[in-house]
């Protein structure tokens, strides 16, 4: 058992914090003299000095400031355990497990994330970026409390969240746009088409793949960057690529049919309608985040 209360411990801060003996008692609400036992309590238990008395004032010595310092956050993860305990008592979650679409604003998710843990630093939140089959199987294999997808599988319900709308785009300087004309089907299957691949273990394909030659890249922003280097052309999410559209990295192909299209993306809890009060209220602040995209 530890030697030392944490009801010493608050008064050895509160005696520091106020500066003496006859404001920590009046903080702390207790009488002088049960403040200075306290403290003679601490150092006797201890075999220290904690404070060394000049005139009418209580000073730290050497060690004394050491052991401040210390209870200070010994007193904080006291509180912080507390309100965790209560927070279980009331059914929160310790820890949300998100998977998110590679599709989905990164930016919108780490602001969502910021002013969640501003109100509720104690939950750990896991966030995973996942690809087509990714996103199913996080939910089927129950790996995650929240996901966003463009996918509702059979058994599960979800909310569209965010349409994201895509473009066909390639490097400026990429033979596609040395054409000067509306693009066919046959001139794109003459050139190297950038893919994601699937991060499930399905292995699945989505949109347009009728070129003959492929580059498979393992995540969104280097198969971004592949194309702005000019070694293919890809439909992108266009909220991904609004840089490079503005830097000139990248130009919208000129397509006569296709060069445009939409993915549903969904809100869905795992547990359904048990999601816990923690994946109910993330849930709620990505819903309002994303309200007013311009996609």
């Amino acid at each position: 058992m530890p030697a030392v209360t944490l009801d010493q411990w608050q008064t050895l801060i509160a005696v520091v914090d106020k500066g003496g003996y006859a404001a920590a008692a009046e903080v702390l609400n207790k009488s002088q003299s049960t403040v200075s036992y306290a403290i003679q309590k601490l150092e006797s238990s201890l075999n220290i000095r904690a404070f060394s008395i000049d005139g009418r004032r209580a000073i730290l010595t050497p060690a004394g400031k050491t052991l401040y310092q210390r209870a200070k956050v010994l007193l904080e993860e006291a509180n912080q355990l507390e309100t965790q305990a209560q927070q279980f008592s009331e059914g929160w979650e310790p820890e949300l497990r998100i998977a998110m679409d590679t599709l989905f604003p990164e930016w919108v998710m780490l602001d969502v994330i910021d002013q969640f843990i501003q109100a509720h630093p104690l939950t750990r939140i896991e966030l995973m970026e996942t690809v087509l089959s990714g996103t199913d199987e996080a939910l089927l294999k129950k790996e995650a409390d929240i996901v966003i997808g463009g996918r509702i599988p059979p058994g599960f319900l979800g909310d569209p969240i965010l349409l994201v709308n895509f473009c066909a785009v390639a490097s400026p300087n990429h033979p596609l746009h040395q054409l000067n004309r509306p693009l066919n089907y046959q001139d794109l299957r003459l050139h190297r088409q950038l893919v994601v691949k699937d991060s499930g273990s399905r292995d699945l394909d989505a949109g347009w793949l009728g070129a003959q030659h492929r580059l498979t890249l393992g995540h969104l922003r280097i198969s971004i960057d592949a194309a702005c280097k000019g070694l293919g052309y890809a439909w992108f999410p266009t909220l991904k690529i609004q840089h490079e559209l503005d830097q000139g990295q990248l130009k919208p192909l000129n397509l006569d049919v296709g060069g445009k299209r939409d993915v549903q993306l969904n809100l869905i809890y795992s547990a359904g309608d048990y999601a816990g009060p923690a994946a109910k209220l993330f849930g709620s602040l990505l819903t309002t985040h994303t309200a007013n995209i311009a996609t």
